[in-house]
């Protein structure tokens, strides 16, 4: 009898590369983020610029406002895919160019489909195989998270100490269905997004009063000329608490399940 010793070894070369090929777009991504961070791009993205550049940019969307809006909504889900710390600069400046309603209504949609993108593409590169290697308690940690994934998932959204880009790995290497992800991550940053844009609906009084400051300072020739508003600013202690009751209220649920299951 003959004994065919290649196919075994067929068999582990294809499912390495089918590992790999599941790995190109986290790879493909990753990379374009450390280019990115590394370039400093998107520093770009200031008020500084904004300011020299806010009578074009309100010029462009009083003609193509749908194309604003559509360039808009591209970049926040270009920014949460890239996993880069721009969000709430977004926010403000969607806000102030669209006004706190449109503005805060288009930050959501992008801001939501930047992450159900990377969470997708975390979910089939990765899956839950890194939880399974790092042993059984991180696979009952797992599987905690997934039997209350919505609850766990608008708590992490609600409350602003959680990196935005952490949560949307963390569930894709727990197992979390795209359902409860894509749900829970659009109503948990609802009141955030709209608290920024309502904050930078009001900024364009102070936009407007900051320029002909920042071109006197210009035409002065002195060095300093910037804007005096930081996002940081907009982060004030009564958002943050509301936004915590608002994470606290969302375990609830969790709670009184834990509470009946013990009863």
């Amino acid at each position: 009898m003959i004994v065919n010793n290649e196919q075994p070894a067929t068999i582990g070369n294809d499912a390495r590369k089918f590992r790999w090929r599941r790995l190109i777009p986290l790879i493909v991504v990753a990379c374009i983020s450390l280019a990115v961070f590394a370039m400093g791009w998107y520093r770009q993205l200031s008020f500084d610029n904004l300011l020299r550049h806010h009578d074009e940019l309100r010029s462009f969307i009083a003609a193509h406002e749908a194309s604003a809006l559509a360039a808009y909504v591209a970049l926040y889900i270009a920014a949460v895919a890239l996993s880069l710390p721009v969000g709430a600069y977004i926010s403000l400046a969607g806000g102030m160019l669209f006004g706190a309603v449109l503005g805060g209504i288009a930050a959501v949609i992008g801001a939501s489909i930047g992450a159900v993108l990377i969470f997708l593409i975390a979910k089939s590169a990765l899956g839950e195989q890194l939880v399974r290697r790092a042993g059984p308690a991180a696979e009952r940690i797992a599987q905690g998270f997934r039997e209350d994934a919505f609850s766990y998932l608008l708590f992490l959204r609600l409350v602003p100490a959680f990196p935005f880009w952490l949560v949307n790995l963390v569930p894709a290497l727990a197992g979390v269905r795209l359902a409860p992800f894509a749900a829970a991550t659009a109503i948990g940053i609802m009141p955030a997004t709209f608290a920024f844009a309502f904050v930078g609906s009001g900024l364009e009084s102070g936009i407007v009063a900051q320029k002909a400051a920042y071109e006197s300072c210009l035409a002065a020739g002195r060095g300093d000329c910037k804007l005096a508003f930081h996002v940081s600013d907009a982060l004030t202690p009564q958002l943050v608490a509301a936004l915590v009751a608002l994470g606290v209220l969302a375990l609830v649920p969790v709670a009184v399940k834990r509470l009946r299951g013990r009863g």
